[in-house]
């Protein structure tokens, strides 16, 4: 039987839909925000806008600049690289953890990720990727069942979100990307712990390369 979820309020909706628009690049680094704009394309009033964007400043994801207004926060390359170096830690340490913790279930739901993630590399849809890839993350986590992982990578998600959107927005890194879950799944299920957080280190290695890469590029 299925719980009963809470019914979101209008600010935390504005919030969830502006998020995404800005973790998967649909609102690129630099744009301005419009309060009356979102909120007539939302169907909303001022208000859950206004709100909404509040809590975006506060997770350093809009900046308000005065004269512009509110504007899409860039790309900080220090703590891209510090989120970056955290996880190179953490999620190796995340896979290890996990390959002694698999719920039953574990095939299936890395199964149904995978075969979401693989649709959307197909088709190239980014931002489909980027959310698949999202919850192969966070499923990891939840196998690790270590509750200070799950609390502690959730802090700078949305962060990692938009480093996965820029790196993803490449194909043949989102080949790469989803190769690398499928063999760290495979490796999990076969009990090959060691083999499983190598992959998982390499991934994420690979990735802040080429996010350095890309912002290299742009300056």
């Amino acid at each position: 039987m299925e719980t009963i979820k809470p019914k979101k309020t209008l600010t935390e909706e504005t919030y969830d839909i502006l998020v995404n628009a800005i973790c998967s690049g649909e609102l690129p680094p630099g744009e301005r925000l419009n309060q009356d704009e979102i909120a007539a394309k939302l169907n909303v009033s001022r208000q859950p806008v206004n709100s909404a964007i509040s809590i975006l400043k506060t997770n350093g994801l809009v900046a308000d600049t005065g004269r512009r207004g509110v504007i899409v926060a860039s790309l900080d390359t220090s703590l891209f690289k510090s989120i970056f170096e955290y996880r190179r830690v953490v999620e190796p340490f995340a896979v290890r953890l996990a390959g002694k913790r698999l719920p039953g279930n574990a095939r299936a739901e890395a199964d149904r990720i995978l075969r979401l993630g693989e649709k959307a590399v197909v088709s190239g849809d980014v931002r489909a990727l980027v959310d698949a890839d999202m919850q192969f993350h966070q499923a990891i986590y939840g196998w690790s069942r270590n509750d200070v992982i799950v609390s502690s990578m959730q802090v700078n998600w949305h962060h990692i979100r938009r480093a996965m959107a820029q790196v993803l927005r490449d194909p043949p890194s989102q080949r790469q990307s989803w190769d690398d879950h499928a063999r760290i799944v495979d490796a999990l299920c076969m009990s090959e712990q060691d083999l499983a957080a190598s992959i998982m280190e390499q991934h994420i290695v690979r990735a802040y390369e080429k996010m350095a890469k890309d912002f290299s590029d742009v300056s």
